[in-house]
């Protein structure tokens, strides 16, 4: 009963946390919702005996995915920051 219960509340915070990662619009909250988002599916392969498909959602959907998109999104310019940048510019 209580399996099922830890489930279901797995399920809700998945989708709580899907639903966050589309509709936000800051990127690195997204990419930062995409890896809780792996976290939770690591979890629940392992809780459905796979521990396998567990260690290789975790290794890839959480360390090195989440660490590539940062990294891109740190190496690009906001649209933020150009709009405040031509804004300068015009002063």
């Amino acid at each position: 009963m209580i399996y099922i219960a830890i489930l279901i509340i797995m399920g809700v915070l998945l989708l709580a946390t899907a639903i966050f990662a589309v509709t936000h619009r800051d990127l690195l909250f997204a990419v930062i919702a995409t890896g809780i988002i792996s976290l939770i599916l690591s979890l629940f392969f392992y809780l459905l005996q796979a521990p396998d498909v567990a260690l290789t959602e975790a290794a890839i959907g959480i360390a090195l995915t989440t660490i590539i998109f940062v990294i891109t999104i740190r190496n690009t310019t906001r649209d933020e920051d150009e709009i405040i940048d031509k804004k300068n510019e015009k002063l």
